[in-house]
């Protein structure tokens, strides 16, 4: 359970956001269209994560436009918008504002994105929504940032995202600098270490 607030009054949500360094939980939103997409659909690519209560609040609206204006910047980048507005809400708010560089997705089919990212409001007048909170996945799915929104009534720290997104995504290629060097017998005999790539006869 996390604390934050609104208006400056305690609520709680259910669970926490997921550690940065962890794989992030599958998840399943529903698009404008009435599709689904899942985690695993946006591996090779940065994905941000915008949570926030409802579309049709004023700060939640300014969070959309934001990254909508900030998303194009950044190669091989995708931002979600979740909440759990119907996905007609998100249409009309998207189609009034001409938002089309962000993906806003519904909580429509089921509740286990709140839970399993820790960010449904269980108490206070907006319970049964979702807080304000922001994860980032790098392209293979791994968590690098998140941020939950101290009270639900101030904008994310966009600065601190947009810092995420300019690092470049870790490689994933295995380091062959120790594989490479000549096979020296000799030394492989006397390598008191565990090191992957000596012969075997070591020890």
């Amino acid at each position: 359970m996390a604390r934050i607030a609104l208006k400056g009054e305690t609520v709680n949500t259910r669970g926490e956001l997921p550690p940065v360094g962890s794989e992030a939980p599958d998840f399943r939103l529903t698009k404008r269209d009435l599709s689904d997409v899942t985690r695993d659909d946006f591996k090779g690519r940065k994905l941000v994560i915008s949570i926030f209560p409802s579309i049709d609040t004023p700060v939640c609206a300014t969070s959309v436009h934001r990254f909508n204006a900030e998303v194009n910047t950044y190669e091989e980048t995708v931002v979600l918008c979740v909440s759990r507005d119907l996905p007609f809400a998100h249409d009309r708010f998207c189609k009034d504002a001409d938002i089309d560089n962000v993906l806003n997705v519904s909580e429509l089919r089921s509740r286990e994105f709140g839970r399993t990212y820790g960010v449904e409001i269980t108490t206070g007048p907006l319970a049964g929504l979702l807080a304000r909170a922001v994860v980032v996945l790098d392209p293979a799915g791994r968590v690098v940032y998140t941020q939950l929104v101290e009270d639900i009534a101030d904008e994310p720290d966009y600065g601190a995202v947009l810092d995420v997104l300019r690092q470049p995504a870790p490689s994933t290629d295995a380091p062959l600098e120790a594989c490479l060097q000549p096979f020296d017998p000799e030394s492989a005999r006397m390598d008191q270490t565990d090191e992957p790539c000596n012969d075997g006869r070591a020890g």
